[in-house]
């Protein structure tokens, strides 16, 4: 895997307030090479460890983009929903950003009924066939399309599991981690004082619940990822 310059700057992590974790009274002691120091009660993360890993990632994501590889992004708590979804977009990536539906990727044929299932649903109110039903069946299936959207809109287009799994907050998404990690999917993760670095492949000691600290570091992800996908279309 190939090292490249990501543009990480630390001044601009302190800005966004990653270094900040959790107060000293709620970590995790396997955090400890990953903090700095303590102030006011609160960890305070090592920027050059952060640094250091979030660079690694972007080196796994823009290889893995130049060979064509899919993305999910997950992330469900109100500080990260907005921001999951620019990403997601703004890279091409699949992504889960309201509630994590138990067995998503580990019971993936029942996912994939469900996806099946809101494709057509899509496609009846597309075409106008829904308004044309009787109106009792016609709320029922408006209803079932919108419960599908909220769920699984950001993962309308995966058509199987996905190669790498970004995940903001750990113990948030402790059940997609473990999905994922009896899948063997490789996983990127934010983790704050609280957490434990050894669940994820890569672990990026990080502020995840300061909106401004999510956004920095899905930032240079995102940009990582679309630099990737722009040498696979040069050269597929």
């Amino acid at each position: 895997m190939t090292r490249r310059y990501w543009n990480i700057n630390l001044e601009e992590m302190m800005e966004a307030g990653v270094h900040f974790g959790h107060g000293t009274r709620k970590w995790n002691p396997r955090m400890a090479p990953y903090i700095s120091a303590k102030r006011k009660g609160i960890h305070i993360t090592n920027l050059t460890r952060t640094a250091r890993f979030l660079s690694e990632a972007c080196d796994l994501v823009f290889d893995a983009a130049s060979r064509g590889k899919q993305f999910l992004i997950v992330g469900t708590k109100n500080k990260a929903a907005d921001s999951v979804a620019w990403a997601a977009i703004r890279a091409r990536c699949h992504y889960v950003n309201k509630k994590w539906l138990g067995g998503m990727l580990t019971n993936w044929s029942t996912t994939e009924t469900r996806l099946h299932k809101f494709r057509d649903l899509r496609t009846e109110q597309k075409t106008g066939r829904l308004n044309r039903l009787p109106k009792r069946d016609a709320a029922m299936l408006k209803r079932q399309l919108s419960h599908l959207q909220t769920y699984l809109g950001g993962i309308k287009y995966m058509t199987g599991l996905p190669d790498i799994v970004i995940i903001v907050d750990q113990q948030e998404e402790y059940t997609a981690l473990r999905e994922c990690i009896t899948l063997g999917i490789p996983t990127i993760c934010l983790i704050d004082t609280n957490c434990d670095p050894d669940l994820a492949d890569i672990s990026i000691p990080a502020n995840d619940d300061a909106i401004a600290s999510i956004r920095l570091i899905l930032n240079k992800l995102v940009f990582a990822i679309c630099e990737g996908r722009s040498s696979y279309i040069r050269n597929p």
